[in-house]
Formats: structure tokens, C-alpha cells, sequence
């Protein structure tokens, strides 16, 4: 691998499965609309399972990303190397609805700043429309669960999907 791609690898990898990476959002959501499913709230459910899917697309073209680099879509920090593999621990497991809208908006600001660094720091013409797509994606989920935020959880508390 040149020069140029381990940069770009690099840069793509922590977006991909890293901490706060398209992997966890994935995980986080599906989590949390199968619990809010289970209590009653299907239309949030729904909507926030929407938004996992676009997160799983996500997921697949940053890993198209990776291989066209020539490196296997692992899911670690930093492939190739089998180091630093994935946990789900990276997923916040609350079960409020205020405190998961709330880790939601940091998870989507978190992933806008973070292709906004690619952008700044990646020169590849084709990596760059990739990230362009997917960060005013992360811009619309971002608006999304703002939305969400401010229209159920200053109205009223909402119980423990497991109490």
C-alpha cells in the first residue's frame, strides 16, 4: 500500500469502526428502537430504525472505501491490523428516550466533525465525494433527532422501557 492510501486509511478507519464510528451508530439505533418498539413508541421506533439502515449504508461504503485501498473491511481501529478489535461497549446503552435522543445528537455531531476533519485533511476525488454524501447525511439525522428531542421529551417525561 502507497503512502497516500495508509493516509487515507487512517483517516477513514476511526469513521468506520472506531468508537464513535458508523458500527456503533448502527448498533445504538437498531438497540434502541427495538426497545422503544417494546414500549409502545412505534412511530420513534421506526424512525429511529430508518436512520440505522442509512447508517448501514454508510458502514458499506466507507468498508468499499477501505478495500478499493486495499485493505479488508475488519472491524477494528485500525485495519489491516488485527489490533484494537471492535466492542460493543462503544454502544450507549441507555433506555430513557431523552437520555437516547441526547446520546444521538452528541453520536451525530461527533460524526459530522469527524468527516469534516477527513474532508479538510483527505485530497482522493473519490473518497471526498464519498464523505461529502455521508456527512450531509449525518447532517439530516443530526437534524432529525434534534427534531425528535425538542417535539416529545420537553413535553413529558417518558417511563423506562424496562420498568
Amino acid at each position: 500500500m502507497d503512502r497516500n492510501n495508509a493516509y487515507i486509511v487512517r483517516a477513514l478507519s476511526p469513521a468506520y469502526a472506531g468508537r464513535e464510528g458508523e458500527l456503533t451508530a448502527v448498533l445504538q439505533y437498531v438497540y434502541q428502537a427495538i426497545l422503544l418498539d417494546g414500549c409502545g413508541k412505534t412511530q420513534e421506533a421506526k424512525t429511529i430504525l430508518k436512520i440505522a439502515v442509512q447508517e448501514m449504508h454508510h458502514l458499506e461504503k466507507l468498508g468499499g472505501l477501505l478495500v478499493s485501498l486495499g485493505v479488508p473491511p475488519v472491524f477494528t481501529a485500525c485495519p489491516p491490523y488485527p489490533v484494537a478489535y471492535y466492542s460493543a461497549a462503544n454502544v450507549d446503552y441507555v433506555r430513557q428516550l431523552p437520555q437516547m435522543l441526547d446520546a444521538d445528537i452528541r453520536a451525530e455531531r461527533e460524526a459530522i466533525a469527524c468527516y469534516t476533519r477527513i474532508l479538510r485533511t483527505v485530497r482522493d476525488e473519490k473518497v471526498c465525494a464519498v464523505i461529502t454524501e455521508i456527512r450531509a447525511d449525518e447532517e439530516r439525522h443530526l437534524a432529525a433527532f434534534e427534531e425528535m428531542r425538542r417535539s416529545l421529551c420537553d413535553r413529558q417525561p417518558t417511563r423506562d422501557p424496562q420498568a
